[in-house]
C-alpha cells in the first residue's frame, strides 16, 4: 500500500495529525522526495473531503517540524535534506500529549536527581584541578581507566589483552568502532531488525550493511556462514543481550558458532552491550569470549541514568592506536566531568546502588506487562527497557502504529529497524522505562486492546 495520497478512508481523528503523518511516511517511503511540491491547500482539500481550514493546519504542523515548507506565490514543497534516519521514537514537539512507549529509556525518578545533586555539592568542595583545566586526553583521563575496569568485570570482562578506550556514551563508541573496524566500500553484517541508526551511520562512512536472518537465539549462524563464503565480510555488528528490538539474549553456544565463523573467515566482531549488567543472568560477553577480534561497547547511560553520557570502547589491543586517533579526531576527548562523576560513583558503590534500583524498578514493569498483556505472545528479557509484540495478520504496522497514536499511545514499528533486504515478521518495539508506572499501565491496556480487536477505518464528521 502507497503513503501518498493518502485515501480518504484511511485518514482518522484528529483529520489534520492523520494528513500529517501519512505526509511524513511517505518521505520516509521515498514517495515523496525533497524539492516535491504539494497540492494546494484547496485541491488537497477537494480530494480528501476535508475543510481547507483542516489542510492548512496539517501543512502547519508538517512546517513546524521541518518536514515541508511554504514558499509565498510558488506553493509548498518537501524539504530538501530531510534527516533519512527514521526514528522510531516520538518526536520532542510530541512529548506530554502521548504515552510514551516508543524511546528506549531507563526509569528515572527522584533517587537519580538526588544522587546527582550530593554528587555536584561534593565536587563544589574537591574537584581535581584535571577535570577543568586539562586538555591533552592521556593527562585528563588516564586515572579513570583501573575504576572503570571494576565496572567492566561487572559486565563480565577482564582486562587481557585489549585496551580500554573512555568515550561520551554509546553512540561515540559505536561510531568509532565501525571506523576502526572497517573502511569505505566495506561490508559489515548485522541482525536483519537492528540498531535504528546504524543504517544511516554506515551510509556516512561509506560502508556497505547487509542484514541477516534472525530466530528467537538471535542471528542465525547459517545466515552469517554464507554471506562469509560468498564476499569478503570486513565486520559483524551485534546486540546479543536483550538490547535488539526483538528482545533476544543469545545463548552461548550460539555466541560459540558465531565466533567459529568470524575466526574461519577473519572477521572482527563489533559487541554492542549498551545495557551493561542490567540483565541479572548474563552470558559471558563475546568480548570475553574472542577478545582477539572484538570491540566492545558499554556506558553508564542506560543502566545508571539518562544524563549519564560517559561509555567504554573495550578494542583488541592491535587497534588501539588506530581507535585513539580516530576518538581525537571526531570527538577529541569523553568529557571528564562525567568521568569523575561515574568513577566516583563506581568506587563509592552509588553506581552498584543505582543500577540495583534500575533492575528492581524494570523487573517490576516487565511482570505489570506480563499481567496486563496475558495471553497475547511477546518477547521480553529479563529486567529489558522493552518488549517486542508480533502482531497478528489483521494488523499492519502502520495501521497499529496509527491506532495506538489515536488513542494516545506511541510504540517503535518494526520498519524503524529493518536492515535487510526482505522485511521479517511484522512487529512493534514497546518501550517501558519512558513513562509513570500509571501511565504506562494505562499505555498497556490500550495496547492490549487494540491488539485483540480488529482495525476499523474511522469515519470523519465534519
Amino acid at each position: 500500500m502507497t503513503n501518498w495520497p493518502p485515501r480518504p478512508e484511511d485518514l482518522q481523528r484528529p483529520a489534520y495529525r492523520s494528513l500529517a503523518e501519512a505526509v511524513i511516511r511517505a518521505v520516509d517511503a521515498g514517495e515523496l522526495r525533497g524539492g516535491d511540491r504539494l497540492p494546494t491547500h484547496r485541491n488537497l482539500a477537494y480530494d480528501l473531503g476535508l475543510s481547507v481550514q483542516t489542510v492548512s493546519r496539517a501543512y502547519d504542523e508538517l512546517i513546524r517540524r521541518g518536514i515541508i515548507t511554504g514558499e509565498v506565490g510558488r506553493g509548498t514543497f518537501v524539504r530538501s535534506g530531510r534527516n533519512d534516519t527514521k526514528t522510531p521514537f516520538l518526536p520532542d514537539s510530541r512529548q506530554g500529549e502521548i504515552i510514551d512507549c516508543s524511546m528506549l529509556k531507563p526509569v528515572f525518578e527522584a533517587v537519580h536527581a538526588d544522587a546527582m545533586r550530593e554528587a555536584l555539592a561534593k565536587l563544589s568542595v574537591d574537584i581535581p584541578a584535571s577535570v577543568i583545566s586539562s586538555f591533552r586526553p592521556s593527562g585528563a583521563l588516564r586515572r579513570y581507566s583501573e575504576t572503570s575496569w571494576d565496572w567492566l568485570r561487572r559486565c563480565g570482562l577482564e582486562p587481557q589483552s585489549q585496551s580500554l578506550l573512555l568515550t561520551n556514551g554509546n553512540t561515540s563508541a559505536m561510531t568509532i568502532a565501525l571506523m576502526t573496524a572497517a573502511n569505505p566500500g566495506d561490508l559489515v553484517v548485522t541482525e536483519e531488525l537492528g540498531h535504528h541508526t546504524l543504517k544511516p551511520l554506515t551510509r556516512y562512512l561509506g560502508l556497505r550493511i547487509r542484514g541477516l536472518t534472525i530466530d528467537e537465539e538471535g542471528i542465525v549462524p547459517s545466515a552469517f556462514a554464507q554471506i562469509c563464503e560468498r564476499e569478503a565480510v570486513k565486520a559483524l555488528y551485534v546486540m546479543p543481550s536483550g538490547l535488539n528490538p526483538t528482545a533476544t539474549n543469545m545463548p552461548e553456544d550460539r555466541r560459540s558458532e558465531l565466533i567459529s565463523i568470524a575466526r574461519k573467515h577473519d572477521v572482527l566482531i563489533i559487541e554492542n552491550d549498551a545495557w551493561g549488567p542490567l540483565q541479572a543472568s548474563r552470558h559471558r560477553p563475546i568480548a570475553a569470549m574472542a577478545p582477539e577480534r572484538t570491540f566492545y561497547f558499554t556506558s553508564m547511560t542506560k543502566c545508571i541514568m539518562p544524563g549519564m553520557r560517559f561509555g567504554f570502547l573495550v578494542v583488541p589491543e592491535t587497534f588501539e592506536a588506530a581507535t585513539a586517533n580516530r576518538h581525537l579526531v571526531t570527538n577529541w576527548m569523553a568529557t571528564a566531568l562525567m568521568a569523575e562523576i561515574s568513577t566516583r560513583w563506581i568506587a563509592d558503590g552509588t553506581a552498584e546502588r543505582l543500577l540495583q534500583w534500575q533492575m528492581k524498578a524494570l523487573g517490576e514493569r516487565n511482570r505489570l506487562a506480563k499481567r496486563v498483556l496475558a495471553g497475547i505472545p511477546f518477547n521480553s528479557s529479563e529486567n529489558g527497557m522493552h518488549i517486542w509484540l508480533p502482531l497478528p495478520d489483521e494488523w499492519t504496522e502502520d495501521a497499529f502504529d496509527a491506532h495506538t497514536k489515536l488513542n494516545g499511545v506511541a510504540i517503535a514499528p518494526g520498519s524503524s529497524f529493518v536492515l535487510s533486504d526482505t522485511v521479517p515478521s511484522k512487529g512493534v518495539r514497546i518501550c517501558i522505562g519512558a513513562e509513570s508506572v500509571q501511565a504506562l499501565e494505562r499505555g498497556l491496556s490500550t495496547i492490549s486492546r487494540l491488539v485483540r480487536s480488529q482495525p476499523e477505518p474511522v469515519l470523519l464528521t465534519y
